[in-house]
Protein backbone atom coordinates (compact mmCIF):
# COMPACT_ATOMS: atom_id res chain seq x y z
CA UNK A 1 0.00 0.00 0.00
CA UNK A 2 1.41 3.58 -1.12
CA UNK A 3 1.93 5.70 1.71
CA UNK A 4 -0.55 8.39 2.18
CA UNK A 5 1.50 11.98 1.30
CA UNK A 6 0.89 14.89 3.14
CA UNK A 7 -1.89 17.17 1.54
CA UNK A 8 -0.08 20.27 2.06
CA UNK A 9 2.71 18.37 -0.54
CA UNK A 10 -0.07 19.85 -3.18
CA UNK A 11 -0.96 23.15 -5.00
CA UNK A 12 -4.08 23.96 -5.56
CA UNK A 13 -3.90 22.63 -9.48
CA UNK A 14 -3.03 19.13 -8.13
CA UNK A 15 -5.36 18.57 -6.07
CA UNK A 16 -8.12 19.80 -7.82
CA UNK A 17 -6.91 17.17 -10.78
CA UNK A 18 -6.74 14.76 -7.85
CA UNK A 19 -10.15 15.63 -6.55
CA UNK A 20 -12.29 15.86 -10.00
CA UNK A 21 -10.50 12.01 -11.07
CA UNK A 22 -11.78 10.75 -8.09
CA UNK A 23 -15.56 11.79 -9.54
CA UNK A 24 -15.73 14.81 -7.13
CA UNK A 25 -16.98 17.98 -8.05
CA UNK A 26 -13.50 20.83 -8.44
CA UNK A 27 -15.40 23.30 -5.96
CA UNK A 28 -14.50 20.69 -3.44
CA UNK A 29 -10.55 22.12 -3.26
CA UNK A 30 -11.76 25.38 -2.41
CA UNK A 31 -13.54 23.57 0.48
CA UNK A 32 -10.58 21.35 1.54
CA UNK A 33 -7.69 24.91 1.33
CA UNK A 34 -10.07 26.45 3.22
CA UNK A 35 -10.35 24.01 6.38
CA UNK A 36 -6.23 23.60 6.32
CA UNK A 37 -5.16 26.66 5.35
CA UNK A 38 -7.16 29.18 7.22
CA UNK A 39 -9.20 26.82 9.58
CA UNK A 40 -5.91 24.63 10.19
CA UNK A 41 -7.90 21.53 11.28
CA UNK A 42 -5.65 18.49 12.20
CA UNK A 43 -7.55 15.95 10.19
CA UNK A 44 -10.57 15.62 7.84
CA UNK A 45 -13.58 14.70 9.86
CA UNK A 46 -13.28 18.23 11.45
CA UNK A 47 -14.27 19.50 7.95
CA UNK A 48 -17.96 19.51 8.89
CA UNK A 49 -19.13 20.83 5.22
CA UNK A 50 -17.82 17.94 3.79
CA UNK A 51 -19.83 14.70 2.79
CA UNK A 52 -18.91 11.54 4.95
CA UNK A 53 -18.02 9.56 1.20
CA UNK A 54 -15.53 12.64 0.43
CA UNK A 55 -13.82 12.43 3.72
CA UNK A 56 -13.11 8.94 3.58
CA UNK A 57 -11.90 9.34 0.74
CA UNK A 58 -9.65 11.72 1.27
CA UNK A 59 -8.16 9.67 4.16
CA UNK A 60 -7.35 7.17 1.88
CA UNK A 61 -5.35 9.11 -0.22
CA UNK A 62 -3.93 11.94 2.07
CA UNK A 63 -3.07 12.84 5.35
CA UNK A 64 -2.86 16.42 7.09
CA UNK A 65 0.53 16.31 8.46
CA UNK A 66 1.35 18.95 11.72
CA UNK A 67 5.24 19.63 13.15
CA UNK A 68 5.03 19.07 17.16
CA UNK A 69 6.24 22.01 18.78
CA UNK A 70 8.69 20.92 21.19
CA UNK A 71 9.64 23.81 22.40
CA UNK A 72 8.44 27.62 22.37
CA UNK A 73 10.36 30.80 24.06
CA UNK A 74 9.02 34.16 23.85
CA UNK A 75 11.46 37.55 24.04
CA UNK A 76 10.90 40.80 26.17
CA UNK A 77 10.76 41.83 22.67
CA UNK A 78 7.55 40.03 22.01
CA UNK A 79 9.45 37.64 19.66
CA UNK A 80 8.70 34.35 19.69
CA UNK A 81 10.73 31.46 18.95
CA UNK A 82 9.77 27.65 18.00
CA UNK A 83 11.77 24.18 18.43
CA UNK A 84 9.36 22.18 16.02
CA UNK A 85 10.07 17.97 15.54
CA UNK A 86 9.14 16.64 11.90
CA UNK A 87 7.81 13.16 11.49
CA UNK A 88 11.45 11.81 11.07
CA UNK A 89 12.41 12.97 14.14
CA UNK A 90 14.58 16.03 12.61
CA UNK A 91 14.67 19.27 14.98
CA UNK A 92 14.24 22.54 13.24
CA UNK A 93 13.52 26.10 14.02
CA UNK A 94 10.99 28.84 13.38
CA UNK A 95 10.67 32.42 14.68
CA UNK A 96 7.95 34.82 15.09
CA UNK A 97 9.35 38.55 14.58
CA UNK A 98 6.18 40.94 15.94
CA UNK A 99 5.96 44.83 15.36
CA UNK A 100 3.46 47.36 15.19
CA UNK A 101 2.78 46.74 11.85
CA UNK A 102 3.28 43.62 10.89
CA UNK A 103 3.82 40.03 12.18
CA UNK A 104 6.80 38.37 10.30
CA UNK A 105 7.98 34.77 10.34
CA UNK A 106 10.87 33.51 9.45
CA UNK A 107 10.59 29.93 8.23
CA UNK A 108 13.05 27.59 7.57
CA UNK A 109 13.59 25.30 4.20
CA UNK A 110 16.27 22.59 5.11
CA UNK A 111 17.62 20.61 8.11
CA UNK A 112 21.16 21.79 8.88
CA UNK A 113 23.09 23.55 6.08
CA UNK A 114 25.87 22.80 4.00
CA UNK A 115 27.77 26.35 4.11
CA UNK A 116 28.96 26.50 7.53
CA UNK A 117 28.67 30.66 7.51
CA UNK A 118 31.05 31.67 10.47
CA UNK A 119 28.48 33.58 11.80
CA UNK A 120 25.66 31.31 11.51
CA UNK A 121 24.42 28.22 14.37
CA UNK A 122 22.53 26.15 11.49
CA UNK A 123 25.42 24.34 9.77
CA UNK A 124 27.32 23.32 12.52
CA UNK A 125 26.06 20.04 12.52
CA UNK A 126 26.07 20.17 8.81
CA UNK A 127 23.42 19.38 6.24
CA UNK A 128 21.01 16.67 7.00
CA UNK A 129 17.95 17.23 4.10
CA UNK A 130 15.62 19.68 2.19
CA UNK A 131 12.22 20.03 3.78
CA UNK A 132 9.34 19.36 1.81
CA UNK A 133 6.72 22.07 0.75
CA UNK A 134 4.39 20.67 3.26
CA UNK A 135 6.96 21.10 6.15
CA UNK A 136 7.92 24.94 5.24
CA UNK A 137 4.46 25.60 5.41
CA UNK A 138 3.67 23.86 8.25
CA UNK A 139 5.74 26.00 10.42
CA UNK A 140 3.85 28.76 9.04
CA UNK A 141 0.31 27.32 9.87
CA UNK A 142 1.66 25.98 13.18
CA UNK A 143 2.82 29.46 15.00
CA UNK A 144 -0.37 31.11 13.67
CA UNK A 145 -2.19 28.14 15.85
CA UNK A 146 -0.33 28.48 19.24
CA UNK A 147 0.37 32.08 18.68
CA UNK A 148 -2.80 32.92 18.18
CA UNK A 149 -1.38 36.01 15.67
CA UNK A 150 -1.84 36.69 12.18
CA UNK A 151 0.98 35.97 9.71
CA UNK A 152 1.44 39.16 7.62
CA UNK A 153 4.89 38.53 6.10
CA UNK A 154 7.31 35.87 5.48
CA UNK A 155 10.79 35.66 5.56
CA UNK A 156 12.96 32.63 4.09
CA UNK A 157 15.79 33.05 6.14
CA UNK A 158 15.71 30.41 9.00
CA UNK A 159 17.83 26.76 8.62
CA UNK A 160 19.29 26.02 5.44
CA UNK A 161 20.36 27.73 2.38
CA UNK A 162 16.76 28.38 0.65
CA UNK A 163 17.83 28.45 -2.78
CA UNK A 164 19.12 24.77 -2.48
CA UNK A 165 15.91 23.67 -1.76
CA UNK A 166 14.72 25.25 -4.86
CA UNK A 167 12.20 23.54 -6.42
CA UNK A 168 10.28 22.74 -2.96
CA UNK A 169 10.86 26.51 -2.11
CA UNK A 170 9.01 27.87 -4.78
CA UNK A 171 6.09 25.38 -4.59
CA UNK A 172 5.53 26.12 -0.75
CA UNK A 173 5.25 29.97 -1.84
CA UNK A 174 3.07 28.95 -4.73
CA UNK A 175 0.72 27.37 -2.05
CA UNK A 176 0.88 30.21 0.20
CA UNK A 177 0.32 33.18 -2.31
CA UNK A 178 -3.07 31.03 -3.02
CA UNK A 179 -6.52 32.76 -2.20
CA UNK A 180 -8.39 30.38 -1.61
CA UNK A 181 -5.71 29.12 1.22
CA UNK A 182 -3.62 31.59 3.65
CA UNK A 183 -3.51 34.16 0.41
CA UNK A 184 -0.45 36.01 1.75
CA UNK A 185 0.92 38.08 -1.20
CA UNK A 186 4.27 37.39 -2.81
CA UNK A 187 5.53 40.37 -2.04
CA UNK A 188 5.01 40.59 0.82
CA UNK A 189 7.61 37.15 1.08
CA UNK A 190 11.02 37.73 1.02
CA UNK A 191 13.89 34.71 0.31
CA UNK A 192 16.79 35.32 1.66
CA UNK A 193 20.38 33.89 -0.32
CA UNK A 194 23.88 33.34 0.36
CA UNK A 195 24.81 34.31 -3.00
CA UNK A 196 23.75 30.48 -5.39
CA UNK A 197 24.52 31.87 -8.42
CA UNK A 198 22.79 29.78 -10.53
CA UNK A 199 19.23 30.17 -8.60
CA UNK A 200 19.20 33.51 -8.43
CA UNK A 201 19.56 33.56 -12.53
CA UNK A 202 16.72 30.90 -12.65
CA UNK A 203 14.68 32.65 -9.74
CA UNK A 204 15.27 35.97 -12.47
CA UNK A 205 12.72 34.10 -14.90
CA UNK A 206 10.11 33.34 -12.46
CA UNK A 207 7.01 36.04 -12.70
CA UNK A 208 6.26 35.66 -9.16
CA UNK A 209 6.94 39.30 -6.84
CA UNK A 210 9.05 38.28 -4.23
CA UNK A 211 11.50 39.91 -2.92
CA UNK A 212 15.03 38.71 -2.45
CA UNK A 213 17.70 39.62 0.44
CA UNK A 214 21.44 38.79 -0.51
CA UNK A 215 23.64 37.93 2.89
CA UNK A 216 27.07 39.43 1.69
CA UNK A 217 28.27 40.89 4.66
CA UNK A 218 31.40 41.81 2.82
CA UNK A 219 32.78 43.98 -0.01
CA UNK A 220 35.71 41.99 -0.86
CA UNK A 221 36.10 38.37 -1.24
CA UNK A 222 39.05 37.87 1.31
CA UNK A 223 36.75 38.97 4.03
CA UNK A 224 33.57 37.22 3.00
CA UNK A 225 35.64 34.02 2.56
CA UNK A 226 36.46 34.38 5.98
CA UNK A 227 32.75 35.17 6.61
CA UNK A 228 30.96 32.70 3.85
CA UNK A 229 33.00 29.64 2.49
CA UNK A 230 30.23 29.80 -0.21
CA UNK A 231 32.18 32.90 -1.89
CA UNK A 232 35.01 30.38 -2.60
CA UNK A 233 32.68 28.73 -5.39
CA UNK A 234 30.24 31.96 -5.98
CA UNK A 235 32.89 34.88 -5.83
CA UNK A 236 31.98 38.47 -5.93
CA UNK A 237 33.41 39.35 -9.30
CA UNK A 238 30.25 36.94 -10.53
CA UNK A 239 28.43 36.94 -7.65
CA UNK A 240 27.38 41.28 -8.34
CA UNK A 241 26.81 40.76 -11.72
CA UNK A 242 24.35 37.90 -11.21
CA UNK A 243 22.27 40.38 -8.77
CA UNK A 244 22.86 42.99 -11.38
CA UNK A 245 20.73 40.97 -14.17
CA UNK A 246 18.25 39.77 -11.12
CA UNK A 247 17.44 43.01 -11.44
CA UNK A 248 17.99 44.21 -14.74
CA UNK A 249 15.53 41.17 -15.35
CA UNK A 250 12.90 41.50 -12.71
CA UNK A 251 13.03 44.84 -12.19
CA UNK A 252 12.26 44.28 -8.74
CA UNK A 253 14.44 46.08 -5.72
CA UNK A 254 17.00 43.71 -4.24
CA UNK A 255 18.63 43.89 -0.34
CA UNK A 256 21.89 43.51 0.97
CA UNK A 257 22.52 42.07 3.78
CA UNK A 258 25.49 43.33 5.79
CA UNK A 259 26.27 42.34 9.33
CA UNK A 260 28.44 44.34 11.61
CA UNK A 261 31.36 42.77 12.88
CA UNK A 262 33.89 44.96 14.97
CA UNK A 263 37.12 45.10 13.40
CA UNK A 264 36.51 42.74 10.81
CA UNK A 265 34.35 44.29 7.91
CA UNK A 266 33.34 47.89 9.84
CA UNK A 267 35.80 50.14 8.97
CA UNK A 268 35.42 53.39 6.89
CA UNK A 269 37.43 51.86 3.98
CA UNK A 270 35.05 48.59 3.96
CA UNK A 271 32.17 51.20 3.96
CA UNK A 272 33.65 53.39 0.58
CA UNK A 273 34.46 49.34 -1.13
CA UNK A 274 30.51 48.30 -0.48
CA UNK A 275 29.56 51.84 -2.18
CA UNK A 276 31.87 51.18 -4.71
CA UNK A 277 30.66 47.86 -5.30
CA UNK A 278 26.98 48.62 -5.41
CA UNK A 279 26.52 52.16 -6.30
CA UNK A 280 25.09 51.33 -9.53
CA UNK A 281 22.13 49.47 -8.27
CA UNK A 282 20.41 52.58 -7.52
CA UNK A 283 17.25 52.89 -7.11
CA UNK A 284 17.05 49.02 -7.43
CA UNK A 285 18.84 48.29 -4.11
CA UNK A 286 19.49 48.86 -0.24
CA UNK A 287 21.36 47.68 2.30
CA UNK A 288 20.02 46.52 5.43
CA UNK A 289 23.23 47.02 8.58
CA UNK A 290 22.77 44.20 11.02
CA UNK A 291 23.47 44.39 14.62
CA UNK A 292 25.37 40.90 15.38
CA UNK A 293 23.15 38.58 17.68
CA UNK A 294 26.60 36.09 18.70
CA UNK A 295 25.20 32.27 18.49
CA UNK A 296 28.54 30.73 20.31
CA UNK A 297 29.48 30.89 23.70
CA UNK A 298 32.96 31.23 22.46
CA UNK A 299 33.35 33.52 18.84
CA UNK A 300 35.60 36.03 17.83
CA UNK A 301 32.94 37.88 16.08
CA UNK A 302 32.12 40.64 18.42
CA UNK A 303 29.40 43.30 17.55
CA UNK A 304 30.19 46.60 15.79
CA UNK A 305 29.99 49.36 18.35
CA UNK A 306 26.44 51.62 17.83
CA UNK A 307 28.85 54.92 17.24
CA UNK A 308 30.99 52.64 14.46
CA UNK A 309 27.31 51.30 12.65
CA UNK A 310 26.11 54.88 12.37
CA UNK A 311 29.34 56.55 11.19
CA UNK A 312 29.28 53.33 8.45
CA UNK A 313 25.00 54.10 7.41
CA UNK A 314 26.07 57.94 6.61
CA UNK A 315 28.72 57.10 4.50
CA UNK A 316 26.22 54.68 2.71
CA UNK A 317 24.08 57.46 2.60
CA UNK A 318 26.84 60.00 1.03
CA UNK A 319 26.83 57.59 -1.73
CA UNK A 320 23.18 58.05 -2.61
CA UNK A 321 22.35 54.36 -1.50
CA UNK A 322 19.09 53.56 0.61
CA UNK A 323 20.44 51.74 3.95
CA UNK A 324 18.66 50.55 7.27
CA UNK A 325 19.84 49.58 10.33
CA UNK A 326 18.20 46.10 11.72
CA UNK A 327 18.52 45.83 15.38
CA UNK A 328 18.63 42.17 16.51
CA UNK A 329 15.11 40.63 18.35
CA UNK A 330 14.90 37.70 20.56
CA UNK A 331 18.70 37.83 22.03
CA UNK A 332 17.47 36.76 25.24
CA UNK A 333 16.04 33.57 23.87
CA UNK A 334 18.60 32.35 21.27
CA UNK A 335 16.34 33.80 18.31
CA UNK A 336 19.70 33.65 16.53
CA UNK A 337 19.18 30.93 13.25
CA UNK A 338 19.86 27.85 14.42
CA UNK A 339 21.15 28.39 18.09
CA UNK A 340 18.18 27.05 20.23
CA UNK A 341 18.43 23.28 18.11
CA UNK A 342 22.31 23.59 18.43
CA UNK A 343 21.31 24.12 22.36
CA UNK A 344 18.62 21.31 22.36
CA UNK A 345 20.71 18.90 20.88
CA UNK A 346 23.66 20.19 22.54
CA UNK A 347 25.83 20.69 19.83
Amino acid sequence: MAEKIDIKELSYQELEKIITEQGFPSYRTGQIFHWVYQKKVSSFSEMSNIPHNFITRLSSLFQPNSLQCIKKMESRDGSQKFLFRLGDKHIIESVLIKDRKRNTVCLSTQVGCLWHCLFCASGKEGFKRNLTAGEIISQLLAIEKISSEHISNIVFMGMGEPFDNYEQLMKSIEIINEKQGINIGTRKITISTCGIIPKIKKFAQNPLQVELSLSLHAAEDSIRNLLMPVNKRYPLKKLIPACRDYVKKKKRQITFEYMMLKGINDSQEQAKKLCHLISDFQPKAKVNLIIYNPVFKQTRLIPSKDNVVLYFQRTLKKCHIPVTIRYSKGQDIEAACGQLRGEYLNL
